[in-house]
C-alpha cells in the first residue's frame, strides 16, 4: 500500500502495525513524534499504540514537543 511520510510517498504492507514499526517503515528517526493526518488534522500517534494501514494514509514527523512544567 501507498502512504505519504513528509510529504513522500512510501510502499509498506496493509495491515496492523505497531507506531515503532511504523517509524521504522517510513524511516522515521525514534524521537520524533508521527502525527497522522486526517481530514486535514494532526493526530499524534503514541509511540506505544498501533495502526491499521489500508493505504492512502498521511503521515507527518517532527520534533517532540516539550511537556509542561
Amino acid at each position: 500500500m501507498t502512504v505519504s511520510i513528509n510529504g513522500t510517498s512510501k510502499q509498506i504492507h496493509r495491515g496492523n502495525h505497531t507506531i515503532t514499526e511504523l517509524k521504522a517503515l517510513l524511516g522515521v528517526d525514534p524521537a520524533q513524534e508521527l502525527d497522522d493526518v486526517v481530514h486535514g488534522e494532526f493526530e499524534p500517534l503514541d509511540d506505544n499504540g498501533d495502526i491499521t494501514i489500508k493505504g492512502g494514509e498521511i503521515f507527518v514527523s517532527h520534533a517532540r514537543r516539550g511537556g509542561s512544567s
